[in-house]
């Protein structure tokens, strides 16, 4: 069973995807977002290549555990790509996903621009493979 992770932005939308067992989360790519239509067939076309069976959206919380703005503008993303997908899509508390991210590119010795364009990416990856994690631990609470 694949997973897919997803790291929702405006503009730019990063993307993981687990191992068929579940374990490992891999980098997919950055999507730019274009429009409700081309949104949809583009993660259409991506459940259907790699046999996704559940969907994992990194929800920006703030550092209190409230939602803001962009937590709102998640989980209507989130609704609207289960309507789409016709899959479980899970929201996942992302905070500090990013800046471990940044930390990682860094410690990596990738310039800012290399780093910016796979951002998402790591970001992706860090939420799926978080909650991977609590699937094996049992500690499954997003």
């Amino acid at each position: 069973m694949r997973i897919l992770g997803i790291d929702f932005g405006d503009s730019k939308i990063g993307l993981a995807v687990s191992d068929l067992l579940g374990i490992t989360a891999q980098p997919l790519t950055s999507y730019r977002r274009s429009n409700k239509k081309e949104d949809a067939k583009f993660f259409k076309q991506v459940a259907s290549e790699y046999g996704i069976e559940e969907v994992i959206v990194g929800l920006p919380l703030r550092m209190d555990g409230s939602a803001g703005t962009r937590a709102e503008k998640t989980r209507e993303f989130a609704s609207w790509l289960e309507q789409i997908l016709n899959l479980p899509v899970r929201l996942w508390d992302e905070r500090l996903t990013t800046k471990q991210a940044n930390t990682i590119l860094r410690e990596q010795k990738l310039g800012p621009r290399a780093r910016k364009s796979i951002e998402d990416q790591v970001s992706a990856v860090i939420i799926l493979s978080t909650y991977l994690e609590s699937r094996r631990t049992g500690s499954h609470v997003g």
